[in-house]
């Protein structure tokens, strides 16, 4: 079997890893670039923007979902960009525009009925950390027993998105129940350790846990690891916490990424007042 690699992929492969990508968008970029190939017919870097633009109609017309043909679209932008050193090509190969869509929140007391639901201790204890410090899934995975810096009140958050580090709060009662689960627990290096010695627990049992807990919840509506950092960011807001102070306890770069969470926090619509009540018009049309 031929397992040669062609100049032009190398050259690709050795630009990404350059560049830090991580090797999950290492090998989606490759894929792209692959697949754009071969609809074509030709050898990527002997095709164009008009090229790009059949392509994109083609995955339009197979129904591909928004976020993948973004994803196709960052790899043929780096392809050409930095691999190709076309710089004139990428700000030509427009984005799909990404639905606005509100994200489902937990009540209070469905956060509560949500947690109990997870029979597993250290699912558990992993999706209560999520909810209390507002992480990401990847970020809770990623945590080790010496992020929790309880002198401090911190947790650490290495590499978050973006390959960012940030400080994440550390509550009170987050602290008592992480140091309730490492007495019963006892992990070692990672937080919430895999099957596998030395290997952390993978999202992929972090969303399962989700499920099944929502179904046991009976909660009717849609919830993931994310929905808990929804709900955190969404909760601390209805209890008056500064928006800026939510950005940066959630990672935000934008502030703008935030304020999405004032659409859906119920005390801060019921608490706004209507310029309709500073008119002081009647029911009743005037005689």
């Amino acid at each position: 079997m031929n397992t040669s690699i062609s100049p032009l992929r190398q050259r690709m492969i050795e630009d990404m890893t350059i560049r830090n990508l991580s090797p999950a968008t290492q090998r989606s970029y490759l894929n792209a670039v692959s697949k754009f190939s071969r609809y074509c017919g030709r050898s990527p870097d002997l095709l164009g923007v008009e090229d790009v633009r059949a392509f994109q109609v083609h995955l339009v017309a197979e129904g591909i979902s928004w976020p993948s043909l973004n994803q196709k679209v960052c790899a043929l932008r780096f392809f050409y960009g930095v691999t190709l050193g076309r710089s004139e090509i990428p700000n030509l190969i427009p984005y799909a525009r990404a639905p606005r869509k509100l994200p489902d929140i937990l009540s209070a007391a469905e956060v509560v009925r949500f947690l109990q639901a997870v029979s597993d201790l250290r699912n558990r204890t992993a999706l209560t950390t999520a909810y209390a410090a507002g992480l990401r899934v990847s970020e809770v995975a990623g945590l080790r027993v010496t992020d929790i810096d309880s002198g401090r009140g911190v947790i650490l958050v290495r590499h978050g998105k973006g390959g960012k580090d940030r400080q994440a709060m550390l509550s009170v009662q987050l602290l008592q129940l992480l140091r309730d689960y490492w007495r019963q627990a006892r992990p070692k290096g990672w937080l919430f350790p895999g099957r596998n010695e030395g290997s952390r627990i993978s999202v992929t049992v972090l969303h399962d846990a989700c499920r099944e807990a929502r179904i046991a919840a009976r909660i009717n509506k849609q919830v993931s690891v994310h929905t808990l950092r929804h709900s955190f960011a969404t909760h601390l807001l209805e209890n008056g916490t500064d928006i800026r102070v939510i950005q940066a306890l959630l990672g935000h770069s934008h502030l703008s990424s935030t304020a999405r969470y004032t659409a859906v926090s119920n005390r801060v619509i019921a608490s706004t007042q209507s310029p309709f009540d500073r008119l002081g018009i009647g029911a009743a049309p005037p005689h």
